[in-house]
């Protein structure tokens, strides 16, 4: 096992990949831009390394300032979480010649198959089905229009390095073609560092279907079954859950994902991505040759640890079981929680958190990297954190999850909170009838209280709690309690409880 390994990233990612080097006994070094200085995954390091500026190009994507911190702190391994640099195949090339272990695939394995055109070449030569469109990044603008006029409209644009929605533009005909072109190929350069394009044709209404595999140095490879990641905003997942299809197309699709792994030569964690259409055809989308935010509901429903499972993988580690002994346990329902504005078309929010809660209680999971007097900056995703739950069956997760939504409370920032009540209680959503345009289509409609919610009983109850704190402000405190300080999360609470008061004229 290794003796102490880098953790080549930041947020909640960080602190998630920490946790498993210390419960394995393995050291850990985190590194952190100007902006996250007073982060939560810097403070619980054991140690710590700046990189840079605040931008991400000036620090988390400067893979010389990574192998200086890995050989100045004596790791010999190094761990790229998700997104920045853990797709890019310079980063285990890097590592190699510093003589440190990449947890991940191999970089011939990246360039195979997460580069998206050629991931969509190895996947047509081995059978696997792929949806209509190039298999070579576009060069230019005019070849691009050449190669839509063939595949046909609705198409989308899509980084060949991307992932997360970013550098993507559905484009509706000919006529937008040019600007979604400027537009996505600047997103995809400043979000990767690439900018190259390809084309691909929009299947209408389409589940988008994830499966989780493994393979470990010995030639070993299992499927752990599949993640339902339909519901999404812009292309951007909102919602995981885990399991989502039968037992024969799980096997299905599960072996389709196994033989294209196994054709590129990959091992480690990655995750192969299908759209099924309503007869349940599937299709290949692209492989992401990395670990993937929503991990943990196929961490509940399997019981294993794909983080510590990763860093087994690249010691050496042989896989400890075959695919026959993989069963899947429940449901486990997951959502992403940022700090961001729904009324302001949920544009990004930074800003300091002066109170937090979090829920608790059976099947909750909460993966986060923030604490009270942190501030959220703006140079990265908004991201705070992933709220999920576990459930004998999809109802009871779903339960479990409403009630854990009700328990969670940050204060100091909006958030996207609310938006997962409404799915939950949306009878589409709780009968499974969902598809990747669902969440646009839903919040083209009026807002309706969540069931069960009586907003004109929370607003009365809010209104008295405030008037009674006006009222009993300056009372006197008993004299046993008189010299004990007041928590920050009191004063906060009373601070907004008299702000949202009526004042009497």
């Amino acid at each position: 096992m290794f003796r102490k390994i880098l953790i080549a990233n930041r947020g909640e990612i960080a602190v998630r990949s920490r946790r498993a080097c210390r419960e394995l006994g393995v050291g850990s070094v985190a590194v952190f831009s100007e902006a996250d200085r007073a982060s939560l995954h810097v403070r619980l390091a054991e140690e710590a390394y700046a990189i840079g500026p605040a931008a991400s190009r000036e620090s988390y994507l400067r893979i010389d300032k990574l192998m200086d911190v890995a050989r100045a702190a004596a790791c010999d391994a190094l761990h790229p979480g998700y997104g920045f640099l853990a797709e890019n195949p310079e980063l285990p090339r890097a590592c190699a010649k510093a003589g440190v272990t990449f947890i991940g695939p191999s970089p011939e394995a990246m360039e195979r198959l997460g580069s998206k055109t050629a991931a969509r070449q190895l996947a047509r030569a081995v059978g696997v089905p792929t949806v209509p469109g190039t298999l070579e990044p576009a060069a230019s603008l005019e070849q691009a229009q050449q190669e839509a006029r063939q595949t046909g409209f609705p198409l989308l644009l899509k980084a060949v390095a991307g992932g997360g929605g970013k550098g993507m533009r559905l484009v509706g005909s000919e006529a937008e073609l040019a600007g979604a072109w400027r537009d996505a190929s600047s997103e995809a350069l400043n979000a990767f560092g690439d900018a190259r394009l390809y084309l691909e044709k929009f299947l209408v209404r389409p589940r988008h279907i994830e499966i989780q595999i493994l393979g470990d140095l010995h030639g070993h490879m299992v499927h752990l079954g599949e993640r339902e990641c339909s519901v999404q905003r812009r292309y951007q997942k909102v919602i995981e859950e885990a399991p989502a299809v039968s037992a024969g197309l799980r096997k299905t699709m599960g072996e389709a994902a196994v033989k294209l792994a196994r054709a590129g030569g990959y091992t480690n964690a990655g995750t192969v991505e299908f759209p099924v259409d309503a007869e349940q055809n599937f299709h290949f989308l692209e492989m992401n040759t990395r670990l993937q935010v929503e991990h943990p509901v196929t961490e509940m429903v399997t019981s294993l640890d794909l983080v510590k499972l990763q860093i087994g993988i690249a010691a050496g580690e042989p896989l400890a079981f075959v695919q026959e002994d993989i069963a899947l346990r429940g449901h486990a329902i997951e959502c992403r929680i940022y700090a961001e504005d729904p009324d302001n078309n949920f544009f990004p929010c930074a800003g300091t958190i002066r109170s937090r809660s979090a829920p608790a209680g059976p099947g909750i999971r909460l993966d986060d990297g923030v604490y009270v007097g942190w501030t959220v900056p703006l140079e990265y995703d908004s991201m705070l954190g992933k709220l999920s739950a576990w459930g004998v069956d999809r109802s009871e997760a779903i339960a479990r999850l409403q009630r854990a939504l009700g328990e969670y409370h940050v204060s100091g920032i909006p958030t996207n909170v609310d938006l997962f009540r409404r799915i939950l209680a949306e009878p589409d959503f709780v009968r499974g009838e969902i598809h990747t345009k669902w969440l646009d289509e839903l919040l083209q409609r009026p807002a309706t209280a969540a069931s069960g919610a009586d907003p004109a009983a929370e607003d009365a109850a809010t209104l008295a709690a405030g008037l009674w704190h006006l009222a009993n402000d300056g009372a006197a405190k008993p004299a046993t309690t008189a010299a004990v300080p007041e928590s920050q999360w009191k004063q906060d609470a009373r601070r907004e409880q008299v702000e949202r008061a009526p004042r009497r004229r």
